[in-house]
């Protein structure tokens, strides 16, 4: 299924225009805590560091299980007009982190789909939340050989643009993976054919459906 596009990027240019860096989860300028959904109805939500196939991974998953793919990322640049490093760079990282919590929250709300977050998105306990209410979280998990080796083919990774990206990368890692360990499933991202690990996906969604069945019609996640 291709990837969604036009129509969905109403309303977004103040996600980003808003340069405020207040994001406690309970800001009720931000946005409200989304309510719970069924099971069936959630979304598949990627999270994982740059670099651990998250678009590329989610495209092929997508098309897997005849859903919509979206990239938050894409999102945000399309409402903004910038790419993610121009807004780093102009506005900062507290204003694109404001925007990408109002993004993820507003993808969440507008049906199953495929979502890939950034790297930093599931650090915060805003979406966090939202995540658990209308997604299963799936961690895509690479060692730091792995995260190097694909990062490098890219200039675009704007936390790696001072300093030793490597030292960055580890910092993130201890950082971000105790959070990350959070997620419903975990899948080890390794080197080899992106569709092997579609297929790890996909038998990890089934069973974590079948050990939560009881779910499939409430709204309610234990």
């Amino acid at each position: 299924m291709a990837d969604r596009a036009g129509g969905r990027t109403s309303g977004m240019s103040n996600a980003i225009d808003d340069n405020r860096d207040d994001d406690r989860p309970d800001d009720k300028d931000e946005i409200e805590a989304l309510s719970p959904v069924p099971l069936g109805e959630r979304s598949v939500v990627l999270v994982g560091l740059m670099g651990a196939g998250k678009t590329t991974v989610g495209r092929r998953l997508a098309r897997r299980l005849d859903l919509a793919f979206v990239d938050t990322d894409a999102e945000i640049e399309k409402a903004a007009g910038e790419t993610i490093p121009e807004i780093f760079e102009r506005r900062g990282e507290a204003t694109f982190r404001t925007g990408e919590r109002r993004v993820i929250a507003r993808l969440l709300g507008e049906g199953p789909c495929v979502l890939a977050t950034g790297g930093g998105a599931f650090m915060d306990p805003l979406t966090r939340a939202n995540i658990a209410a209308r997604g299963i979280s799936v961690w895509l998990k690479a060692d730091l050989d792995v995260l190097m080796k694909r990062v490098g083919k890219r200039g675009d990774r704007p936390l790696l643009q001072s300093g030793d990206p490597r030292e960055t990368m580890k910092r993130l890692m201890d950082e971000r993976y105790p959070v990350y360990a959070g997620a419903d499933i975990t899948i080890e991202s390794l080197e080899g054919p992106h569709d092997a690990v579609v297929e790890q996906v996909v038998e990890k969604l089934e069973r974590f459906r079948e050990e939560h069945a009881d779910e499939a019609h409430a709204g309610v996640r234990e």
